[in-house]
C-alpha cells in the first residue's frame, strides 16, 4: 500500500479516491471547491502544496492542462524528492512533455495517463488508462493505477494523451452515429430497448450503444461526461491533427454539433449524450 495524493475530486476524482482508499492506500486530496472533497474517507488538504507534501505520488485529475500547469508550479517547492505526478486529467499532448520535463528538471517523475469510461467506470475501478511514460517510472506506479482499472503502457510521455485524444474521437463520432440511430428507431415505430438487446453482440454493439443509447431514449442527460469537455477534448484532436498535416473531417463535423449543443441549447454542462438533443432540434422535432 502506498501515500498518494489526488488531486480534482470532481465526478470523476471523488470516486477514484473512495476506491483508492478501498484499496488500502494512504490518501490525501485536494480540490479548489473543498466540499467536494468531503466524505471520501481520505484526509483533506487545504492546499495543493500541503496536499503533495511528502507523498511519493500525486494524481492529478483537475480539468486541463492550464489547471494542472498552475497547480503544478503552486506545489512545486512541496514535492517529495523522487516524487512522481501521474496526470489522469486530459490534456494536450504538448503540455504533457512541457510538464515531464518540468518535474525531471527537479528530478521527480512524470507519467501522463489519461482515462476512458466515464463516471461509471471511475465507480466500478473499471477505467481504461493509458500510460505514456518512462518504462520505469511507469512501473512504480502501475500497481496504483491497477486499483482504479486496467493501465496498459502505451509509449513515451505524451503517448497517453495522444491515445486518449483517438479515444475521444471514437466516442464522440460513435455518439453521433447512436444518436442518428436511435432517432431512426423512435421515429420509424422501432422499440429502442428491444434493438439495443438484438445488437449485443454484433459488429454494431458497443458501450456506446447500450449506455448512451438508453440514456438518450430515456432522456437521461444527467452529466457523466460533460459536453464541454467532449469540446475541449476535440479541439485538442483537431488542433493534433493540424499539427500532423491531417484533415479529420468526421471528427470536425461532430465537433461543430456538440458546439451547437453547448453554445446554443446551453447543453455545456450536460452530458455528452445529449447530442441527441441537437440532432432532434436539427430535425425539427420537440426534446419530448
Amino acid at each position: 500500500m502506498a501515500r498518494v495524493t489526488l488531486l480534482g475530486t470532481g465526478l470523476m476524482g471523488a470516486p477514484m479516491a473512495r476506491n483508492l482508499v478501498a484499496a488500502g492506500h494512504e490518501v490525501t486530496v485536494w480540490n479548489r471547491s473543498a466540499a467536494k472533497a468531503e466524505g471520501l474517507g481520505a484526509r483533506i488538504a487545504p492546499t495543493p502544496a500541503e496536499a503533495v507534501a511528502g507523498a511519493p505520488v500525486v494524481i492529478s485529475m483537475l480539468s486541463d492542462g492550464p489547471a494542472s500547469d498552475a497547480v503544478q508550479i503552486d506545489a512545486m517547492d512541496a514535492f517529495a524528492p523522487d516524487a512522481i505526478w501521474v496526470e489522469m486529467g486530459s490534456i494536450k499532448p504538448e503540455e504533457a512533455c512541457a510538464h515531464a520535463a518540468r518535474f525531471a528538471a527537479h528530478g521527480m517523475g512524470y507519467v501522463d495517463a489519461p482515462v476512458s469510461g466515464g463516471t461509471r467506470g471511475a465507480e466500478a475501478a473499471t477505467l481504461a488508462i493509458m500510460a505514456g511514460g518512462d518504462v520505469g517510472t511507469f512501473a512504480r506506479v502501475e500497481s496504483i493505477l491497477n486499483d482504479l482499472g486496467r493501465a496498459v503502457h502505451v509509449g513515451p510521455v505524451g503517448a497517453g494523451q495522444l491515445s486518449k485524444l483517438a479515444n475521444q474521437a471514437i466516442v464522440a463520432c460513435t455518439i453521433g452515429a447512436v444518436a442518428e440511430a436511435m432517432l431512426l428507431l423512435e421515429q420509424g415505430g422501432a422499440d429502442p430497448a428491444a434493438v439495443r438487446e438484438a445488437l449485443k453482440g454484433g459488429f454494431a454493439d458497443s458501450a456506446i450503444l447500450q449506455q448512451h443509447g438508453q440514456r438518450m431514449t430515456e432522456r437521461n442527460f444527467a452529466p457523466g461526461g460533460l459536453t464541454k469537455f467532449q469540446i475541449k477534448d476535440l479541439d485538442n484532436v483537431l488542433a493534433e491533427a493540424e499539427g500532423l498535416s491531417l484533415t479529420l473531417p468526421t471528427v470536425q463535423a461532430v465537433n461543430e454539433r456538440f458546439k451547437v449543443l453547448r453554445d446554443e441549447m446551453g447543453g455545456g454542462d450536460w452530458d455528452h449524450s445529449a447530442l441527441y438533443l441537437e440532432l432532434r432540434a436539427r430535425n425539427g422535432l420537440a426534446d419530448g
